[in-house]
C-alpha cells in the first residue's frame, strides 16, 4: 500500500519537508531535520510536542486532556506524536524545547 505524501512547514523556520501520512508529525520532523520538538513519551501523555495547526488537516490519535483540551483540539492544537497529516500542513511549535545544557558538567550534579 502506498502512502500519501504532504509538505510540512513550521512557522519561523525556512524549511519545508515532505512527510508521509503513515508517520506521525513528530517522527517526520525528526527524520526531516526539524529537531525543535523533544522526544517524550510518543503516546500523547507528556505534552512536550504540542503544536498548533495553522493550515491543513491532521488525523489524531488519543491525547491526554491534561495537555490538549477539547477546546484546544477544536482550535487546531495537537500533539505532534499523535497527529498524522491528511493535507499539507503549516504549524507552530508550542511545547517547550529541550534544554541542551549538561547540568552535571556545569553544576556538578544532576
Amino acid at each position: 500500500m502506498n502512502s500519501s505524501k504532504y509538505q510540512l512547514k513550521m512557522v519561523g523556520l525556512n524549511k519545508v519537508i515532505t512527510v508521509c501520512d503513515d508517520s506521525h508529525l513528530l517522527d517526520s520532523m525528526s527524520k526531516g531535520g526539524i529537531e525543535i520538538a523533544p522526544n517524550g513519551c510518543h503516546g500523547g501523555g507528556c505534552g512536550v510536542c504540542k503544536i498548533k495547526i495553522l493550515k491543513g488537516e491532521v488525523k489524531t490519535l488519543c491525547m491526554s486532556k491534561k495537555y490538549i483540551t477539547e477546546d484546544e483540539k477544536n482550535d487546531g492544537y495537537s500533539l505532534a506524536c499523535r497527529a498524522f497529516p491528511l493535507t499539507d500542513i503549516e504549524f507552530e511549535f508550542i511545547g517547550k524545547p529541550i534544554c541542551k545544557v549538561n547540568k552535571k558538567k556545569k553544576y556538578g550534579f544532576v
